[in-house]
């Protein structure tokens, strides 16, 4: 083999000196820091970053994507608002669901769609709420208990004047009125929708979600099939429901994330 150049220059070199420093690729995997921490700073003796924030060395909390829910909630105001003009001027809407309506209605034991319907009252639906924001309250969400009820306070609030206000009759009642929006499946959605989104990051299983979506799904069904509402009315609270969730969805991961921002991290070994 041939003698290397290192070798050639280091060859008669017999001085005890000290080491020096080559830049090479050895250097070139050192840690670099963007929050100007040595290499090995235990994890809890970490700073946070100008906004309060953990650094950006791991873990990184990503921030809630409020604006994808800012556009669904657009979007299902928009929906929301051309169903209630529809309404207000009988437009052409109302035809395919008067239709839908004389299909279904009576096509399911009465018994059994009244049950369904019953779901959506405040004496069944409200205790199932109470019982969620007790126990947010109980595991520190504060937060997210305080929009669920400010969510379920607002249901009223936004049924009633438009009830007032498009005067709908019912398909079994034509003499009646206020049949606009739904308010059974109104406080279905929200009772049912926020004690799921309470609950389900403490158990962290699905089966929360998922029991909200079928008794607001069942409450809509029987609403339909008994004929206390047209199909309009339940789809157009379930559109009007749906960012009052989202509030309380964006509450809840901005309460967890303030909780995990102060939970103190026991590990004390190198990162």
């Amino acid at each position: 083999m041939s003698e290397t150049p290192r070798s050639r220059e280091t060859g008669g070199d017999t001085s005890t000196g000290l080491p020096q420093r080559r830049t090479g690729h050895a250097f070139a995997h050192s840690p670099h820091r963007s929050d100007s921490r040595p290499p090995q700073t235990p994890r809890g003796a970490r700073r946070p970053d100008q906004g309060g924030r953990p650094g950006t060395i791991p873990p990184v909390p990503g921030r809630p994507a409020t604006l994808p829910l800012a556009l669904l909630a657009a979007l299902c105001a928009a929906l929301f608002a051309l169903i209630t003009w529809q309404v207000l001027v009988s437009g052409p809407l109302l035809t395919p669901d008067h239709a839908l309506s004389r299909a279904v209605v009576r096509s399911a034991p009465d018994a059994l769609t009244e049950r369904l319907s019953d779901l959506g009252n405040i004496p069944v639906a409200l205790p199932v709420l109470l019982l969620a924001l007790a126990y947010a309250v109980r595991r520190g969400d504060r937060r997210g208990a305080s929009a669920a009820g400010l969510a379920m306070a607002a249901v009223p609030a936004l049924i009633i004047p438009f009830k007032e206000w498009t005067g709908r009759p019912g398909p079994l009642e034509p003499w009646a009125a206020g049949y606009f929006p739904s308010g059974h499946t109104a406080t279905a959605c929200v009772a049912y929708g926020a004690a799921a989104l309470l609950v389900q990051p403490h158990v962290r299983r699905r089966w929360p979600t998922a029991a909200a979506l079928v008794l607001t799904g069942a409450t809509a069904v029987g609403l339909v099939l008994r004929g206390f509402h047209w199909p309009l009315d339940v789809l157009a609270s379930l559109l009007m429901c749906t960012p009052l969730l989202l509030a309380v969805a964006l509450a809840v991961s901005r309460s967890r994330r303030r909780s995990s921002w102060r939970t103190p991290r026991s590990r004390t070994g190198p990162s």
